[in-house]
């Protein structure tokens, strides 16, 4: 705002100084009202708009200080500077504790110390405008973040819930094989998705996906791969013969790795998929680059499954090897997504995987009722302290399927 843009009023009972300190203002770039005696000043303030008052303090009909009272109680804001003569330094001290801005003594020998005055005072109070608008605008801002953030918080939590109910029922006991899982995921919303089920009374599918990505455009594919599998299990058939389960986990991942790559979702995905015989015993499963991989414990012996594959959705001619391992009567398979690794208190990814091998291992010990093989994964998550961290910071799934007791 440049100084034209400003309106002053000027109230003083003496012509002769009123009229030299308009013409000096004017002459200075401001724009000035001026008025003979508190009253007409005051009533003409009342209508218009003025960014700076200067009153004499001693006037007969209304002081300068019943001005500065008046002005005060209408306009908090609007600064005043007062003019007063030599020997009312009482007035002068009342006057600056009522909220004068400042106060000159006359006669005004220099006017140019006024139109400084002025100067710093209209600064001064531009500043405090400015202030009052960035902290209106600061305090709008955090209402629409708060809002924002009460909205985003009430739409994660119903995706949370739509997520919830595409999970399996936990646990779930099928012959003698029982299954059950948690997600926990490092938002509302988890990029870690687990599903299973009995097939063709016979055969015992799962999978645990991990997308890459946090939040809810990994959780939306979660979503989209769900659906996708169901259909796809239907259209293909997979896994209703004996037949299907020898090859059909390898073309499970093709179908999916091409459906991934067609629609373009801008994400990739790492799975696990595997297909237990209970008729058999025999296990089938395919790693599209997941890590860590499989732990099977068996007794004392706890060791990782062998496997390797490419993840999802980078390559269009995709193929992923079937891997067999022969269950015996009592097992525990236990599958983690990546996100565990990130909460284990080693630094390289060796170190990480073989404190996951040695914790399980030692974990379990066969004659406990609480041992590892029977405990939930409640119980497990709670043996790696998740419970007690106040966030993960990448999502943890836990899929365990335990035979016979373990």
């Amino acid at each position: 705002m440049s100084d034209r843009d400003w309106q002053l009023l000027v109230i003083d009972d003496d012509a002769m100084i009123r009229s030299s300190v308009v013409t000096y203002l004017e002459g200075a770039g401001f724009k000035v009202h001026h008025s003979r005696d508190g009253a007409s000043g005051c009533e003409w303030l009342a209508t218009h708009p003025v960014d700076l008052v200067i009153t004499d303090l001693c006037m007969p009909d209304v002081g300068g200080l019943s001005i500065l009272r008046s002005v005060k109680h209408c306009h908090p804001n609007l600064p005043v500077i007062v003019l007063s003569g030599v020997g009312v330094v009482r007035d002068v001290v009342e006057a600056l504790r009522q909220g004068a801005a400042d106060y000159l003594v006359k006669p005004l020998v220099d006017l140019e110390v006024l139109v400084h005055s002025v100067k710093r005072v209209l600064e001064r109070q531009s500043l405090l405008h400015d202030n009052q608008r960035y902290r209106e605008e600061l305090e709008k801002a955090n209402r629409d973040l708060r809002e924002y953030v009460r909205l985003l918080e009430h739409d994660q939590k119903a995706g949370r819930r739509v997520q919830s109910k595409l999970l399996p029922v936990s646990p779930l006991t099928v012959s003698d094989i029982t299954l059950s899982f948690e997600v926990i995921p490092s938002l509302y919303l988890s990029g870690d998705f687990i599903d299973y089920g009995f097939l063709s009374r016979r055969y015992l599918a799962f999978y645990l996906t991990d997308v890459s990505g946090h939040g809810a455009a990994p959780a939306f594919v979660t979503v989209w791969l769900n659906q996708l599998v169901r259909r796809l299990f239907r259209e293909q058939r997979i896994f209703d013969s004996e037949e299907s389960f020898k090859r059909d986990a390898a073309s499970l991942l093709k179908l999916v790795n091409q459906e991934v790559i067609r629609s373009k979702i801008g994400c990739h995905l790492t799975s696990l998929v595997g297909v237990i015989d209970t008729q058999t015993r025999e296990m089938r499963y395919v790693v599209a680059g997941h890590l860590p991989l499989p732990v099977l414990l068996v007794g004392d012996r706890c060791e990782y499954l062998s496997g390797k594959g490419k993840p999802l959705g980078f390559f269009e001619d995709g193929e992923w090897e079937i891997n067999s391992v022969q269950l015996p009567e009592n097992f525990t398979l236990a599958v983690f997504s990546d996100g565990i690794l990130e909460v284990l208190p080693r630094q390289d990814l060796l170190a990480k995987e073989a404190y996951l091998l040695d914790h399980i291992a030692t974990s379990h010990n066969p004659t406990a009722r609480d041992s590892f093989s029977a405990a939930s994964t409640l119980d497990l998550s709670d043996s790696f302290g998740l419970k007690n961290l106040e966030a993960v910071p990448d999502d943890i799934a836990i899929l365990k399927i335990t035979g016979g007791t373990g």
